[in-house]
């Protein structure tokens, strides 16, 4: 039996993971899908205060108070850019693997708003217009899935219902980072990019520093950044392979 946690994205809550968790369990393994602090149903917790280094803090106390070892550290998006190394940074000895689901992890000092620097404006702008100063509004969904036709029209019902703003602050705290994380082995399931590719933009792009050499292992999953609503059978069956 191998111990899965999955950390969502931006907007998103464990809701999110839930085909996804239901394909590992009926393979007899244990799932922890966590909303952290401010999302989803722990949404009335969010504060202006609400930042990167207290959803490291909910993942750390799940892994302390459950006692979980032999982990595999699943991040989606800024969960996987953000969260989950510094998770691995401060308690390594927990973890077995770590699984970047469509990002790479930002390096030292780095904040996920310094990637992308029209993106970042953007964002702060609706910040500032439609989130009091402190919350980022979930997207336009239904823009997003323009680019996915088949998109089945009830995930987004879930997203439009479901997904609630992102703490601002989340965004621009700098991940802190010694490096301890590095010893892990780590897979990246790339969705809108491929392997050629992110081993090419290692050189150039921050979010990519890291993803070239021998300890990354990539898994091909062509499909929208969303792997968790487009194709949870084939994202269930990669973490799989890495139990």
């Amino acid at each position: 039996m191998t111990t899965y946690v999955l950390i969502p994205g931006y907007w998103l809550g464990a809701w999110a993971w839930r085909p996804v968790t239901e394909a590992l369990r009926a393979r007899g393994h244990e799932v922890h899908a966590l909303s952290l602090t401010g999302m989803a149903e722990r949404v009335h917790l969010a504060t202006p205060q609400t930042d990167l280094a207290v959803h490291v803090t909910d993942v750390l106390n799940l892994l302390h108070y459950e006692d979980l070892t032999d982990v595999v550290l699943v991040g989606h998006s800024y969960g996987g850019a953000a969260v989950i190394a510094g998770v691995a940074d401060r308690a390594p000895k927990r973890i077995a693997q770590l699984v970047f689901v469509d990002t790479g992890p930002l390096p030292d000092g780095m904040a996920m708003a310094d990637f992308g620097a029209e993106e970042h404006e953007a964002n702060a702008a609706r910040v500032a217009a439609e989130g009091d100063g402190w919350r980022l509004p979930p997207p336009p969904w239904e823009q997003l899935a323009s680019a996915v036709p088949d998109l089945d029209q009830a995930v987004l019902t879930a997203l439009r219902e479901r997904a609630v703003p992102q703490p601002w602050a989340t965004a621009t705290t700098p991940v802190s980072l010694t490096g301890q994380w590095e010893t892990l082995p780590r897979l990246c399931v790339a969705c809108e990019f491929t392997e050629e590719q992110a081993r090419g933009w290692a050189a150039e792009v921050p979010l990519f520093a890291h993803m070239g050499g021998d300890r990354w292992t990539y898994a091909e999953l062509p499909t929208w950044h969303w792997p968790m609503f487009t194709e949870p059978a084939a994202l269930a069956e990669i973490l799989l392979g890495v139990s």
